[in-house]
């Protein structure tokens, strides 16, 4: 039985050789993987990055713009009093 112990022998040699072959072109591939996905995510994190940053200065924007909206109003506002105390003095019946 020496001859099928050998066979047999050869045979699982054979079976954890595939196995390690296997193991380390698995390896690979999930290293390229990962690399792949780690620079989508860069790429992800700079584009969020950019648009918060464009967010932001538009908010700063839209808040300059309502205080000069505010601004004006106020000014509109104190010109109609103005306007209505400089007119003819309510009529005492």
């Amino acid at each position: 039985m020496s001859g099928s112990e050998s066979a047999l022998d050869l045979a699982a040699k054979r079976l954890e050789r595939a196995v390690h072959i296997l193991e380390q072109r698995l390896g690979e591939r999930l290293k390229e993987a990962g690399a792949e996905a780690g620079g989508l995510f860069d790429q992800d994190r700079a584009n969020l990055a950019a648009q918060l940053d464009e967010a932001r200065a538009r908010e700063r924007e839209l808040e300059a713009a309502g205080a000069e909206a505010s601004a004006a109003l106020g000014r509109a506002i104190l010109e109609i009093r103005a306007a209505l105390n400089g007119a003819a003095p309510p009529q005492e019946h």
